[in-house]
């Protein structure tokens, strides 16, 4: 079969976008590898209508039941290549299925480099944090610990002084640090300790503790991870042509999140834009509405 459009990523921005292609009653194919940023977060806290936060998990279930009611297609593989033919598309997926479409959306998203995921895994979106737009206010007057690496996790711990003062930095690389940066620290009264992490003591999901390799125990409320480093997953779009940021996200036009590649859409944390789940889901829709103008030949 033929597809109108395979969107290649499963997470908030290809789910928001299959909904709205499902909608216009297009044939459409989401291919899935079935971990992504969603997986992580356990409660968004800034979307519209879930006060409470809801985690990336129940968005994503909820997302696939909607898109599936509205006659879209999954598939649970990994696209290691797309080559155009002529004015369209062939997807190549790790198992060897092939998929022809006539329109692509990129939604692969990207991955965070936390080397300390396995202990603040229980943590995240709950009582620890990645993003300081999304969650900062979270943080608001309380002891917050942030974990990471060198500059970036300084530059984090710097960020978070709108909304507390009662800041440690845990340089858990232990990466050295600019004099001035110091400084800035030395200024904020925010002390720096470098000292790997070993363990975050938590009580369903709220840090209480972190416990360092040199033995010392900080007590927090609220905790951030920076280690930078990230990997934008734009490798098999840009194998197609697609223009990079130099920060290796996609460029995008910035009304119909089309790239540069003529039938080549990409939406979500990919592009060059804010990281934010609620960003995800109108770039998602956004490209979803082009994607179908273009299926009708008006764009």
């Amino acid at each position: 079969m033929q597809y109108d459009c395979v969107i290649v990523g499963g997470g908030i921005a290809g789910l928001q976008a299959a909904v709205q292609l499902g909608r216009y009653r297009h044939r459409v194919l989401v291919i899935d590898a079935g971990h992504g940023r969603w997986s992580l977060c356990q409660g968004y806290h800034n979307v519209l209508g879930w006060p409470d936060g809801v985690s990336g998990q129940t968005l994503r279930d909820l997302g696939r039941m909607q898109a599936a009611e509205l006659g879209v297609a999954f598939a649970a593989d990994e696209v290691v290549e797309a080559t155009a033919v002529g004015d369209q598309f062939r997807v190549l997926c790790q198992s060897g299925s092939l998929y022809p479409a006539k329109t692509l959306l990129f939604a692969t998203g990207i991955v965070d480099r936390i080397p300390i995921l396995p202990v603040v895994r229980e943590c995240l979106g709950i009582s620890v944090y990645v993003c300081p737009d999304c969650d900062g206010y979270e943080v608001t007057e309380r002891r917050t610990v942030v974990i990471g690496a060198g500059k970036v996790g300084a530059n984090m711990a710097l960020t978070l002084t709108y909304w507390t003062d009662d800041i440690v930095y845990i340089n858990h690389e232990m990466t050295d640090l600019d004099a001035d940066v110091r400084a800035q620290f030395n200024q904020r009264s925010i002390e720096i300790i470098a000292s790997p992490v070993t363990r975050i003591d938590q009580t369903n999901g709220r840090i209480q503790s972190v416990v360092l390799q040199n033995g010392r125990m900080v007590r927090a409320e609220r905790g951030f991870v920076a280690f930078g480093g990230n990997t934008v997953n734009s490798q098999v779009a840009r194998q197609l042509g697609v223009t990079l940021h130099t920060n290796r996200h996609i460029l995008v036009h910035p009304r119909t999140k089309m790239t540069n590649v003529p039938n080549v859409w990409a939406a979500g944390d990919v592009v060059a834009h804010s990281e934010q789940v609620t960003v995800a889901m109108g770039e998602g829709a956004q490209a979803a509405i082009w994607i179908h103008k273009r299926l009708l030949g008006e764009a």
